[in-house]
């Protein structure tokens, strides 16, 4: 264990690289995740944001990164006992580049196709990115090789995609299934390249940074084409805040567990974010729970992300 003048920094990497609390903290993480998607489109009628205007969803979605950089900037100084130290010159470059690709392309696609499709079938369709993962892994990390346990994974949780897909009844339209795979594949490029900023700047700066610089131009964009944001109710603000919240405490717990940990040590906690996200969008927004076919994709995506994330001796030292 680290003494007590290792700097706070240190004692985080620390922390999140103990295996124990690496899975705590990846299921916390992917419950913040899970229950993003009904509480977005829970924001939405609050904030009478129609399917049709991406402007003002792009708004609410700026918005809500951009409250979630601030919670992080707080954050990090309540952890590290000083605000994060922002980079400069090329790392910083780095920083905001990953911001208008991880935060701003990848959540207006995100943010389209929520509006577009059930909690149930967009949550099956996003849990593609466990899968992508191990995959682009496999070509990334000589540690993270394919086996034939994951390869197995693969095939069983695309055919409960497929399933879903196959069997959309009322779930979505054709576009949003594309928006949310559009997505999905930018989230998964997206780790890599996060993990790997991360070993150049301060987790929290970069954080910070990816959501403010992304938000930002989310809204700006949003702004642009004639959007605006205005709640209909006292409660769209509080869903706001905790949607910021989730932003921030799930990218913070994210970047830390990608820094210190191999990507298919958490990834198999995907299934916690599939599995909230069904539940919450039963329970808030009145969607079906038990239609077979979203019954029958859970249980495939499920096993097929526990296979992919089945570990020899080896892979678990």
């Amino acid at each position: 264990m680290p003494s007590d003048n290792t700097p706070r920094s240190a004692r985080l990497d620390t922390l999140f690289g103990t295996p124990v609390f690496a899975v705590l903290f990846a299921i916390l993480c992917n419950c913040f995740w899970g229950s993003a998607f009904p509480f977005i489109k829970m924001g939405y009628r609050l904030f009478a944001i129609d399917a049709a205007d991406t402007a003002s969803i792009l708004c609410f979605a700026g918005m809500r990164f951009m409250l979630g950089s601030l919670l992080v900037l707080l954050a990090g100084a309540a952890l590290e006992g000083h605000l994060p130290s922002l980079p400069r010159g090329k790392v910083l470059a780095e920083c905001c580049a990953l911001g208008l690709w991880q935060t701003t392309i990848q959540y207006a696609f995100y943010y389209a196709a929520v509006a577009l499709l059930t909690g149930a079938f967009g949550g099956i369709l996003n849990s593609t990115q466990s899968f992508l993962g191990v995959i682009l892994a496999h070509f990334l990390y000589r540690t993270d090789r394919m086996t034939p346990a994951k390869a197995a994974g693969c095939v069983v949780g695309f055919a409960g995609v497929l399933v879903a897909t196959i069997g959309n009844h009322g779930g979505g339209s054709g576009w949003g299934v594309l928006y949310m795979m559009i997505a999905t594949v930018i989230f998964t490029i997206s780790g890599p390249w996060n993990k790997a900023v991360t070993r150049k700047a301060d987790s929290f700066s970069v954080c910070v940074l990816n959501l403010g610089v992304g938000g930002l131009a989310l809204l700006v964009l949003g702004l642009l084409l004639g959007g605006s944001l205005a709640p209909q109710s006292p409660l769209g603000i509080p869903v706001l805040l905790y949607l910021a919240l989730v932003s921030g405490a799930g990218y913070v717990l994210w970047a830390l567990l990608m820094k210190n940990n191999p990507v298919s040590r958490i990834s198999v906690f995907g299934l916690v974010n599939l599995v909230v996200n069904v539940l919450l969008s039963a329970l808030l927004n009145g969607e079906p729970l038990w239609e077979w076919q979203y019954l029958a994709a859970l249980v495939l995506v499920c096993t097929g992300i526990w296979l992919v994330n089945r570990r020899g001796k080896e892979a678990r030292t």
